[in-house]
């Protein structure tokens, strides 16, 4: 999401997404809506070994990488922009949180740049965003070839834990004033430590 000028200055607020504005993982929600029920258990069979790699490495990058290869690698940015959209416009109010929401909006009346920094692809995370009127969203971005398709990489590291903070830091500056935080696991520890207000699984409201 571009970034409008007049506003980068001011305190940052940042919430992350799956777990904290929302009650579930938005990912793997979405996958399993764009994908027919015979193909997503055959995907989860072929999924297995990775699964079983993630009890050795623990990295859910790695695991979250290897559902992008099973299930979206060869499908365009136009298609997964559109599906995105239309997964947004069904699943947003089973999706959220409302008392994040309620939250969310009581920010909005401060000067404060509210931003949404979150793990999953930002691909499917924008339509939420921009529903949200979010001044920015910071997402692990998927990565395309010359023809518009998901090669079923990342384009960047997954954005989580440290990486969070590096990519507000990319975003704002190393002066940036992180005025409040919002988080769920420990993928947010990092974040949540580099801000002034912390709020560590302080939603619990259900749609």
């Amino acid at each position: 999401m571009a970034q409008d000028t007049e506003q980068v200055g001011d305190p940052i607020v940042a919430f992350d997404f799956d777990g904290t504005l929302t009650t579930r993982d938005s990912f793997t929600a979405f996958l399993r809506w764009r994908t027919p029920p015979a193909r997503w258990v055959l995907g989860g069979l072929r999924l297995v070994p990775a699964a079983l790699a993630y009890i050795g490495h623990r990295d859910r990058g790695r695991i979250k990488e290897a559902a992008v290869r099973e299930y979206l690698r060869g499908v365009t940015r136009d298609r997964l922009e559109t599906d995105a959209r239309r997964f947004a416009e069904l699943h947003s109010r089973s999706l959220l949180r409302p008392d994040a929401v309620m939250a969310w909006k009581r920010w909005r009346d401060e000067r404060v740049r509210l931003v949404i920094v979150t793990a999953s692809p930002d691909i499917v995370v924008a339509p939420f965003a921009r529903g949200l009127g979010a001044d920015d969203l910071i997402g692990t971005p998927l990565a395309f070839d010359a023809q518009g398709k998901a090669t079923g990489a990342f384009a960047s590291p997954n954005c989580r834990g440290p990486e969070k903070v590096v990519r507000l830091t990319q975003a704002y500056g190393a002066d940036l004033e992180l005025r409040a935080a919002y988080g769920d696991t420990d993928g947010d520890t990092e974040m949540l430590a580099a801000a002034q207000e912390p709020y560590f699984r302080v939603f619990t409201g259900r749609p």
